[in-house]
């Protein structure tokens, strides 16, 4: 794994009652600077599951990614062989339409050449990448019977969910990146710890 496509790890650990996020355990507590050493199994370190996917090994899924650089990194509906190496990814599939996963290629390429998803006729504001995904899940869902979705109801059942998981964790990361950790309270403390009470 290249750290540049995918990102360094993100790892949560708890000390001095925090939660201190960081890319690894240091030796010492960035905050009251005692060595870490041996600690409850309850204070193990977690890593933190990276929302972003190799979009080339997603099936049945609308793919988001920058349009350019990678969300970690700097910054037409078209068929790209390379560069959804780190995506946001959205299952399309619902339960009860597995058996379509045989046809989607086929259903896909089908539509993707109707003239009216030429690269020339994108349009950032009518006619992007929403549009394209929400007609084509409504063409299925007609296919199949179903319901058709509006373009609210997409975004907010589909696309909002996991974008904003994908917003927290490229926050977490943007600030470990600048100052090396991030701190925050931990569930169980009180919220108003006495005056004079130690940290750690």
């Amino acid at each position: 794994m290249q750290y540049t496509e995918a990102g360094k790890p993100l790892i949560k650990f708890s000390h001095c009652k925090k939660y201190i996020y960081s890319f690894s355990v240091p030796q010492s507590c960035p905050l009251c600077q005692q060595v870490m050493g041996s600690r409850k199994l309850e204070e193990a370190p977690v890593s933190i599951s990276n929302p972003f996917t190799n979009g080339h090994q997603e099936k049945c899924s609308f793919l988001l990614r920058p349009t350019q650089g990678t969300f970690l990194s700097t910054h037409g509906v078209q068929r790209d062989e390379a560069g959804w190496e780190q995506s946001v990814s959205i299952p399309l599939l619902q339960p009860g339409m597995f058996g379509l996963m045989d046809q989607w290629d086929k259903y896909l390429d089908d539509f993707s050449t109707t003239g009216a998803w030429l690269p020339q006729r994108y349009e950032e504001d009518r006619h992007n990448c929403y549009t394209y995904t929400l007609t084509f899940i409504n063409c299925i869902l007609t296919t199949e019977g179903k319901e058709q979705l509006g373009k609210d109801e997409f975004i907010e059942k589909y696309v909002v969910p996991r974008t904003r998981k994908a917003s927290k964790y490229i926050t977490l990361y943007r600030v470990i990146e600048e100052r090396g950790f991030y701190v925050t309270d931990h569930p169980d403390d009180e919220t108003n710890p006495p005056e004079g009470s130690a940290a750690c």
